[in-house]
């Protein structure tokens, strides 16, 4: 009877600590799962481009610096449906080479349509430097079974 008193009492006291409305980081009053009052950071990764047939995995990070090279244009995202909710920035660094991205599972769809796109996404260089070419930099972002993309 007195072991389970303990566990009784350890259980109350985790469940009188926890908080069911949400996680706030400087704040008091979470309004979401996740209520963060102030700037966040993310990881940087950069990533060299791989051969055809051999695209570079993007397996880590969430702002990632993507590499084309002669003969090394091609980058791979994971599969749309094992990572849903998962989110990449990619920005071709470059000047002077178009960064190709696949998948391995889903389908791309731009964000202003219901039509998917076939692989790969062609992401080019800037190489007018006046800033005009907008697939320089791409949200890609994982609904569960397919990737969104846009700027």
């Amino acid at each position: 009877m007195k072991l389970f008193f303990k566990i009784m009492v350890v259980l109350i006291g985790f469940q009188s600590f926890s908080q069911v409305d949400g996680v706030g980081i400087n704040t008091t009053n979470p309004q979401s799962t996740l209520d963060i009052n102030g700037n966040v950071s993310f990881k940087v990764v950069t990533l060299n481009g791989g051969p055809g047939g051999s695209a570079t995995q993007i397996t880590n990070g969430f702002y990632i610096n993507l590499v084309p090279s002669s003969g090394n244009l091609e980058f791979i995202l994971p599969d749309a449906a094992s990572f849903p909710g998962r989110t990449y920035i990619l920005r071709n660094i470059t000047d002077a080479f178009t960064a190709q991205i696949y998948s391995f599972g889903g389908q791309f769809f731009p964000g202003d349509s219901r039509v998917a796109t076939s692989a790969p996404i062609n992401m080019t260089p800037d190489t007018a430097g006046d800033g005009g070419d907008v697939t320089k930099t791409l949200i890609f972002i994982s609904d569960g079974t397919n990737w969104t993309y846009g700027t």
